[in-house]
């Protein structure tokens, strides 16, 4: 399945105490035990694929496949050229840890820059705290494509359809190919 993940549920198959991604599945799904392919954190939003195939998922999440995933952020500072050199780097967290170089594509450079980055490796709040470590708070995220698959423009926030076939060809075949 392709959703559209809202903010505010966790990427999880259960939690006593949030609602979950896997609450806004119809029954008739559920029965064929879907789990999310990788997260997104509670306040993001975007494209999240829900499968049961967990080869699939094994892939899509390895960090040794180097699965792009395009993200769409609202950044509060101005982000410039100098930054966009510093993702292609691969920017030091505050934790120590170096994430591995990102593409950043500057949408609109104001108090509030528009971007979109591309990262290959999906650490914990991960788009968050490489903006952090250059001075900038990520105030919006959407997570907008994995690989070759484009969130559903079409899908408001909490929907969700199936995938076509060619869709999941298409991952597959990719994930094949590295």
């Amino acid at each position: 399945l392709m959703m559209n993940k809202p903010q505010g549920v966790i990427t999880a198959t259960e939690d006593s105490r949030s609602s979950t991604v896997l609450d806004l599945i119809d029954a008739k799904y559920k029965v064929f035990d879907i789990s999310p392919v990788g997260r997104l954190d509670k306040d993001t939003e975007g494209l999240l694929i829900l499968t049961n195939d967990g080869e699939m998922n094994h892939n899509l999440t390895s960090p040794k496949k180097n699965v792009d995933k395009v993200y769409y952020a609202e950044v509060a500072g101005r982000v410039n050229s100098k930054d966009v050199e510093l993702f292609s780097r691969g920017i030091a967290l505050k934790d120590g840890y170096k994430a591995l170089p990102a593409n950043l594509e500057i949408l609109e450079e104001s108090d509030i820059s528009r971007v979109n980055i591309t990262i290959r490796e999906g650490k914990y709040h991960q788009v968050k705290r490489m903006f952090e470590a250059v001075g900038k708070k990520v105030i919006f995220l959407k997570r907008l494509s994995m690989r070759a698959l484009k969130l559903d423009e079409s899908l408001k926030p909490g929907e969700y359809r199936e995938l076509t076939e060619e869709e999941v060809e298409g991952l597959k075949s990719v994930l094949c190919s590295k």
